[in-house]
């Protein structure tokens, strides 16, 4: 249940142990702000210009990553509750905080 905008903690791979933001959401891959970055080569465009070498940031599969707990300050499981309005609301495992 990540969505775009949320902050997130990598719980495995090279960036093992970051917080950041969610950028996009791809199917069951999650776009993140500057995590699992990559660099690529790219071609000059034009005569007599240089290539250059720019990093991107590659997708991460959902399952290599937590949502974060600004109350737990850790990377957390989340529930749902219903609250009086009958609004759904996401809900951190250890905490009971709302996210």
């Amino acid at each position: 249940m990540i969505k775009k905008g949320d902050t997130i903690k990598v719980v495995t791979g090279k960036d093992k142990g970051k917080n950041a933001k969610v950028l996009k959401i791809l199917g069951s891959k999650v776009l993140v702000e500057g995590i699992n970055l990559y660099k690529k080569h790219q071609r000059a465009k034009q005569a007599g210009k240089k290539g250059q070498l720019v990093e991107r940031a590659m997708p991460l599969h959902a399952s290599n990553v937590a949502l974060y707990c600004d109350k737990c300050k850790k990377g957390v499981r989340v529930g749902t509750n219903v609250d009086s309005n009958g609004k759904k609301m996401r809900i951190c495992r250890s905490c009971k905080g709302n996210i």
